[in-house]
């Protein structure tokens, strides 16, 4: 009895290594690097910076309509079996983008990218847990994320540095082997379940242990819209702030150190999720959300008044990353504390098309900010817009 639970134990922590390892490749070449890529991909195609950053917002948009679909698959067909096709649909869409002749090309090669994306981050890769470790699935999806917290780290300063060697066609070209070479043998090794009986292992998609949620039956309606508007302002602030995080530190005057500060966002992510592991076991997961949600405007504040200390620079990068890191934890905790775990990877397809729709636009839109109102105007409205997703999170507890 021992050794098999030492076994099975062990199997739990490869899983979340492998598949930390996919999200770490997934998040890094199809969302971090397109900001550090975007100047030389406007000057190749003659584009100005808002028409670049339109097209990253078509490609979301594009995955946040396709997540719902992608969700109810994955409940259908197992997330294993919907990840390794995504590998395949990112690398291609990735080398499409390298190979484009013109923007004419490019655009739908992006969009293609962007539904790839539902298929191998996050999205995804939270239902998986869920269906292969239903009882440990909250823990399971705090450790997975301190895993994906340093893809930002790794993938801003690799990036930058493989732009100064090569074009940025040939850094997509190696992003798309990484995930034909990596991602996709992973993705195939969690189509199967070893050490399984039989007949259990060809249902990869059942929750196999009732996870009832803490949402009252007459308030899942109303509590599903709340958290879904919540989590749209915060992924519309998040994503803009975290698409445009190096130039938005470099417009505020702060030059050269702008990597360096940018650089502590992804450690600041991995610290609010080994926080949350260490203290915060039984903290509500609703608690959580408000305080990851509280964080951007006080970070956000800070930047704008001390701007361009380099001390209060790396006060926002810390602050942003916690809250940053706290949200990617309750995008997969919250529905399932909620809710619970029976039709989950549906549940999460809908909540990641609100998130996506959101962050679709917001890189567009805060790129339109800057270039009419200037930099501090526009990054004090992300503030503002961002005490909607607080004020969202506050109106579920009154539901609880």
């Amino acid at each position: 009895m021992l050794a098999a639970t030492g076994r099975q134990g062990r199997r739990d922590w490869l899983d979340i290594a492998m598949l930390g390892l996919s999200q770490l490749l997934a998040y890094g070449t199809l969302y971090y690097s397109f900001s550090i890529l975007a100047p030389a991909m406007a000057r190749d195609f003659h584009w100005s910076r808002d028409w670049i950053f339109g097209a990253l917002s078509a490609a979301f948009l594009a995955g946040g309509l396709a997540s719902p679909f992608v969700g109810r698959w994955i409940d259908r067909a197992g997330a294993g079996r919907v990840m390794s096709i995504g590998s395949v649909a990112a690398a291609a869409s990735l080398a499409a983008c390298a190979l484009a002749p013109t923007g004419l090309f490019f655009v739908p090669s992006l969009i293609a990218s962007g539904v790839a994306s539902t298929l191998v981050q996050y999205g995804a890769a939270f239902p998986l847990l869920v269906q292969r470790h239903p009882a440990k699935a909250r823990a399971s999806i705090v450790y997975l994320t301190l895993i994906g917290g340093f893809s930002s780290t790794v993938f801003w300063p690799l990036t930058s540095g493989l732009e100064h060697l090569m074009t940025w066609r040939q850094v997509y070209f190696i992003f798309a082997a990484l995930h034909l070479c990596l991602c996709l043998p992973v993705h195939l090794w969690f189509c199967r379940r070893p050490g399984m009986p039989e007949t259990v292992a060809h249902q990869p998609a059942v929750i196999r242990v009732s996870m009832p949620g803490t949402l009252p039956p007459e308030a899942r309606d109303r509590g599903f819209v709340l958290m879904a508007i919540a989590f749209s302002f915060q992924s519309f602030v998040g994503a803009a702030i975290q698409v445009h995080m190096l130039p938005m530190l470099k417009a505020l005057a702060l030059g050269p150190a702008a990597v360096f500060v940018s650089a502590l966002f992804g450690p600041a992510q991995v610290a609010s999720r080994i926080i949350n592991i260490v203290f915060n076991k039984d903290m509500p997961q609703l608690t959580l959300a408000t305080a990851s949600a509280a964080m951007f405007p006080v970070a956000l504040v800070v930047l704008c008044l001390t701007a361009p200390s380099f001390a209060g620079a790396m006060l926002f990068t810390l602050l942003f990353g916690i809250g940053s890191g706290l949200n990617s934890i309750v995008a997969g905790t919250l529905p399932l504390a909620l809710f619970g775990a029976e039709g989950y990877g549906a549940r999460q397809g809908k909540i990641m098309s609100v998130r996506l729709v959101a962050g679709a636009i917001s890189p567009f839109v805060f790129a339109v900010l800057t270039d009419r109102i200037g930099i501090t105007p526009a990054v004090l409205s992300m503030a503002v817009v961002e005490l909607g997703a607080v004020t969202g999170f506050a109106a579920i507890a009154r539901l609880v």
